[in-house]
């Protein structure tokens, strides 16, 4: 998905789902996705620390933020983070699936960043 067809998504999924306006949407998007991203560093934060259980946190408000946009893709990747996780499974391939989560976000965050 581009990064105009991840935000489209976004805005059409807002405006169906939370019977938002355009203006409403605009407005709030940028704040939405900079929390995001700043949940996002958590996790990667996690991920160097080697640290499985605030790893699955961080998946935790990552995979509801990712549902109330409407990226259920992105959102099964952070829900297998958390589970692993919060189940402290050292055999996940965490890097890998940061890596996953990190390629579903960008296209959100890049049309947004100043």
């Amino acid at each position: 998905m581009t990064d105009d067809q991840a935000i489209k998504h976004i805005k059409t999924y807002l405006f169906e789902q939370f019977n938002l306006t355009e203006e409403q949407i605009e407005s709030m998007l940028p704040g939405f996705i900079a929390t995001l991203a700043s949940h996002m560093q958590n996790l990667e934060n996690a991920l160097v620390e080697n640290n499985p259980a605030t790893m699955g946190r961080a998946a935790h408000t990552i995979k509801g933020a990712f549902l109330n946009l409407g990226l259920e893709e992105c959102a099964q990747t952070a829900s297998l983070i958390e589970e692993k996780g919060k189940a402290g499974d050292m055999t996940t391939d965490f890097k890998k699936l940061v890596s996953d989560l990190r390629c579903c976000l960008d296209p959100v965050i890049t049309p947004l960043q100043p």
